[in-house]
């Protein structure tokens, strides 16, 4: 698949160039690769790749946590991390777990952390009424759910109004109403005119949130562009057969393009399901299921990811 650019030229994060090596007893190990990154100005941007692949070592970058090797990076057109004084009023960022009093309420904790940044009550009670934690916020952080922790985690960064907010798997460990919360949470705020980087490894949830995506392997780029382009160009067939190896022998020589999935194959092309059938069936080898293909990130990402899997299938962890 081709890379394509992130549309249009105005952009909130810019990187070129950007390299990080780290030395160790094995020798330089390289976690980012010349690595050019463009996040457009507004909506949510996702930051895709398998677990090691630099997406986290990249963010701590961006923040002044980890010195780049070589390359330059941008943040509201300045230059960083030289200028990340000027600009981090305007950013917010989640990329640990949030350290907060348990004895304390949501309430009192953010009003802390208010303290030190120059804010009031008010804006206190803003921040837990943009995460919904309005009717929760005199409750004691240690009686809080692992949603509502994370909520609060977003609702101190809300607290200085970021026109960026940079949050690095803010899904991760939660259960299925925890993330619905943290997703409609991440949809309301790029709504609102806030830029969100989501960093994550749900790639469903990246569909469902992100209007543009950038997927990086091995510490360099893959794709980028918006998700309803890059999704466009895939498709096909999904078909389940006892033998897998043989039918994607079968489908290859008939010059069908055939990559490996949970419990079958995927088949990309505009042909019709009538001829795998007939190639499958000229071979002795006989359907259980033939399927349409839904079109979706999770397959473009395992097409661009397959030289960095060597062929195996990822688990959820592989995604970080």
């Amino acid at each position: 698949m081709a890379t394509s650019t992130t549309p249009g030229s105005a952009t909130v994060i810019r990187t070129r160039g950007l390299r990080k090596e780290f030395s160790g007893r094995g020798g330089r190990r390289i976690a980012v690769q010349d690595l050019d990154l463009d996040v457009p100005v507004g909506g949510v941007h996702g930051f895709l790749g398998p677990n090691g692949s630099g997406k986290t070592t990249t963010i701590r970058m961006l923040l002044g946590l980890a010195a780049p090797t070589a390359g330059t990076m941008h943040l509201f057109d300045q230059e960083v991390p030289a200028s990340l004084p000027e600009v981090m009023d305007r950013v917010g960022a989640v990329v640990e777990s949030p350290k907060f009093s348990p004895t304390f309420t949501g309430r009192q904790n953010l009003r802390l952390l208010a303290g030190s940044v120059g804010k009031g009550r008010g804006d206190v009670d803003e921040a837990l009424a943009k995460v919904g934690l309005a009717e929760r916020g005199d409750d004691r952080f240690g009686g809080y759910s692992l949603g509502m922790k994370q909520r609060l985690a977003i609702a101190a960064t809300l607290l200085k109004r970021p026109q960026l907010l940079i949050l690095d798997e803010p899904t991760n460990g939660l259960d299925p109403a925890g993330i619905r919360e943290i997703r409609d949470l991440i949809k309301e705020l790029g709504a609102t005119g806030v830029t969100v980087l989501l960093s994550s490894h749900i790639l469903a949830e990246v569909q469902q949130v992100c209007d543009s995506v950038t997927i990086i392997g091995n510490g360099r780029l893959l794709a980028a562009g918006r998700v309803d382009e890059l999704v466009a160009g895939t498709g096909g067939h999904h078909v389940v057969v006892e033998d897998r190896d043989g039918a994607r022998r079968l489908l290859e020589a008939a010059e069908l393009a055939v990559s490996t999935t949970a419990d079958g194959l995927l088949v990309e092309t505009a042909r019709p399901a009538s001829d795998i059938t007939r190639v499958l069936a000229e071979g002795g080898i006989w359907l259980s299921q033939l399927s349409p293909a839904r079109a979706d990130l999770e397959s473009v990402f395992l097409e661009l990811t397959a030289d960095e899997r060597m062929g195996a299938m990822p688990r959820p962890e592989d995604f970080r």
